[in-house]
């Protein structure tokens, strides 16, 4: 009979994913080696064809720079990354510059003239707009006159924007959200100017030798050409096509194998018949980390207050209910807060849950453990409160632009805002943790059995402390392409990434632990899981990457690996079946409701979030016109509170068991914050964002991207009506958020009744050894 010896051993599965992931890595630092080469070049200068400077390549430069201390990504977009009440700036500036020049060619009103004139005057725009008159012998971007003409026009819109020149500039910028009292000098906006005229330039300008533009015709702009390439048309079907073919097979191996293996999953002496966690005593550093989970408690209120603030923009504009939050805290800065806590939260839950579990694993406390547990705490209050006063500062004009700003203000880059000092502190802090995690692992190791489970949550450890790092590859000055390579390094591979694999690890050593699952089982299915996931998932980085300067095989690449990250997604029904097999096999288990609760939306979620609206969005043709649009942040929302929030706060719960009191929990707080989160999100999603983004993906397709991204449409009817229609949603998650809030108050500062915490080591815990 088949069992989970017979079908895999765990030798062979390691040698599967060592292999692997040296391929899979291998290739995506070859392919990220490619985009250094193809990237869209950056001129020494930008003129006329009678020689009238229009910029200079340092202009350009530190217009980059001056784009970064406004917010950079969080007020707009470049390339469809960023903000979604702002314009994209350069589908904006293609789109702007397309109209000034057909208007200088027409030399008369356009839509007054015959089709055939219209026809003809349309193709020289495209010729004029797509020719590539860079000269990489002298690094300057030369073009006509009468396009000159063009780029000075647009760049006099945006100066007076960016100064808030006039009557009619202010009211445009209400409808950006953009502050109005920090506002930027002439020579700033003239600079920014020339960073995003840069931007459009290379969306519209041919690669050397080919048909499309360094964008991938991206965005759609059918004034000058922009319209599909063949690639992304093969590459779409290729990926349904690779998608179907792989959840097919998958299926069909889960209806073979699954009776069988499921046997298996009991442990040898049987289902444990008592809560074997209740004999294990909380040693200091462990009872250390409860103030990490109030402070995660924190974290997402406020994350939930600022992201009720950041949607109401998306109407109000300036404010909130008539006050004058824009004044004080403008659309850029609580958007930067609130995207930075929904990651800060995330993962200080699932790294306190590390310093927590890995002396209950090892079995012992090291010395000075909780000293470095507390002095961890302060360093990351120390980067939470300093990186979000820098960032305030920047946005508020207080830091100027350059190396200040770019170490200690905002540097620009969503997810990665904080400056690069409180990175580069963040990043000591991780390694620190790592360090802690692996010395109460330790003993761990030396047992017989079961190191395999504790080995996976020891490279998932390293990789978390080491993997952040690379986001401090690239600089103020990076080219943009470059900086969004290594930018979804820490995005993708970090947070949606080796986190998932630690959080399975994790959660799998404690149902070992638990006497709920054969350790050996555990073992298998979570490396056999990481290698299905990580094979998609290591190159999956590259559907971020699309359309952001990068050459044609990164469309391919993303295409085909993202619709791999999918297909173990489609078997979450028979892993919810086995999961609820395991967790309902004794009354005991009961006192565990709330966290396997967590964990099973967690399914649920990723199927939905990661899977059906991932999915939507991540074949290139639907990116090509849904990129930067409401389906993003759906997709947004939906993975990254659903599957990480939730397997956060289950987490939390679980190690909370041990923190407090549980004849003090409120079943009634929990009941009530479980389902008004789920509920809540699910409103948010289905009555509000997800139509948005399908109205703005219409609007893309049928008058192009600038007009589905401009205020003509964020600002009408239809997308108001559809803003406000979040506001029951956002009730229902809000009150799922005070309900949790209580709950933790509640359980953190009672008197534990068990009466333990008396610092004495806990002693030698169950072995992992079940099998």
């Amino acid at each position: 009979m088949a069992d989970y010896t017979s079908q895999f051993s765990i030798r062979r599965l390691w040698i599967i994913l060592c292999v692997g992931m040296v391929v899979m890595f291998g290739a995506l630092l070859f392919f990220g080696a490619q985009i250094y080469h193809s990237k869209p070049p950056m001129p020494g200068a930008v003129r006329s064809a009678s020689g009238h400077i229009l910029y200079t390549g340092e202009e350009i430069q530190r217009g980059q720079s001056v784009w970064q201390s406004t917010g950079g990504m969080q007020q707009g977009s470049i390339w469809g990354h960023g903000g979604y009440v702002a314009p994209d700036w350069s589908a904006d500036w293609l789109h702007r510059e397309a109209i000034a020049l057909r208007d200088s060619i027409a030399a008369t009103e356009f839509n007054a003239l015959p089709e055939p004139d219209q026809a003809r005057i349309g193709a020289i725009l495209k010729h004029e707009m797509r020719t590539n008159s860079y000269d990489p012998k002298t690094a300057l971007i030369t073009v006509s006159d009468q396009r000159a003409a063009a780029i000075v026009a647009t760049a006099a819109h945006y100066e007076d924007l960016f100064t808030n020149r006039t009557p009619a500039d202010q009211h445009l910028r209400e409808l950006y959200a953009m502050p109005q009292h920090a506002v930027l000098t002439r020579d700033e906006a003239h600079a920014l100017g020339g960073f995003i005229f840069w931007t459009a330039w290379a969306t519209a300008a041919e690669r050397p030798g080919e048909k499309i533009s360094y964008t991938s015709n991206w965005p759609h702009e059918p004034l000058v050409g922009n319209v599909p390439t063949g690639a992304i048309f093969l590459w779409t079907f290729l990926s349904i096509f690779v998608l179907l073919g792989a959840v097919g097979t998958l299926v069909w191996y889960y209806a073979r194998e699954f009776d069988v293996w499921r046997g298996d999953i009991e442990p040898i002496e049987g289902f444990a018949q008592t809560d074997l966690l209740r004999a294990v005593t909380v040693t200091p550093s462990m009872r250390a980390t409860a103030k990490y989970f109030f402070v995660v408690t924190a974290m997402l209120l406020a994350q939930v207050l600022l992201g009720i603030v950041t949607a109401h923009y998306a109407v109000e504009g300036q404010g909130l209910y008539g006050l004058p939050m824009t004044e004080y805290f403008p659309y850029a800065l609580t958007r930067t807060w609130h995207t930075q806590l929904a990651v800060l939260w995330i993962a200080t839950a699932w790294l306190a849950t590390g310093l927590y579990v890995a002396p209950l694993l090892g079995g012992r406390e090291p010395r000075f453990q909780r000293l470095g547990v507390n002095f961890l705490f302060v360093s990351l209050l120390m980067i939470v409160i300093g990186s979000f006063a820098g960032e305030w500062a920047a946005i508020d004009r207080r830091m100027g632009t350059g190396a200040v700003n770019f170490w200690f203000g905002h540097q620009g880059y969503e997810y990665l805002d904080l400056g690069r000092f409180w990175q580069i502190y963040l990043f000591v802090g991780l390694l620190l943790w790592t360090l802690l995690v692996l010395r109460g692992l330790w003993p761990a190791l030396k047992e017989k059995g079961g190191r395999s489970l504790v080995f996976l949550v020891v490279i998932a450890t390293v990789s978390i402390g080491l993997l952040f790092g690379t986001g401090l590859l690239y600089g103020e000055h990076t080219h943009i392409s470059i900086m969004e390579y290594w930018r979804w390094w820490v995005v993708h591979l970090w947070v949606e990434g080796i986190f998932e694999v630690f959080a399975t690890a994790i959660v799998s050593a404690l149902f070992v632990k638990m006497g709920l699952v054969r350790v050996s089982v555990a073992a298998t299915s979570v490396l056999f899981a990481t290698v299905i996931f990580l094979f998609g998932g290591v190159l999956g980085t590259f559907h971020h990457l699309y359309f952001s300067g990068t050459p044609t095989v990164v469309i391919a690449l993303g295409a085909i690996f993202s619709a791999l990250e999918v297909v173990p997604l489609v078997v979450v029904g028979f892993e919810a079946y086995n999961r609820a097999k395991v967790e309902h096999q004794h009354d005991w288990q009961t006192a565990y409701r709330w966290p396997f609760a967590f964990f099973a939306s967690v399914l649920v979620w990723n199927m939905v979030g990661a899977g059906m609206f991932g999915f939507f969005i991540n074949p290139p043709l639907a990116l090509y016109y849904m990129q930067g649009l409401n389906t993003t942040a759906t997709h947004a929302h939906a993975a990254l509170f659903g599957v990480y929030g939730m397997l956060g706060l289950g987490l939390t719960l679980f190690c909370m068991r041990g923190l407090s009191d549980p004849a003090r929990w409120s079943d009634k707080l929990l009941k009530s914050s479980f389902w008004c989160l789920n509920i809540g999100l699910a409103m948010m999603l289905f009555f509000s964002l997800f139509p948005q983004g399908l109205y703005q993906a219409y609007q893309s397709y049928t008058h192009g991207y600038a007009y589905a991204r401009s205020a003509e449409v964020i600002h009408g009817p239809v997308m108001q009506a559809l803003v406000w229609a979040r506001v029951p949603g956002d009730v229902v998650f809000a009150t799922g958020v005070v309900a949790f809030a209580i709950f933790m108050v509640r359980a953190l500062f009672t008197r534990d009744r068990r009466g333990d915490a008396n610092g004495t080591p806990a002693p030698a815990t169950l072995p992992l050894a079940g099998a």
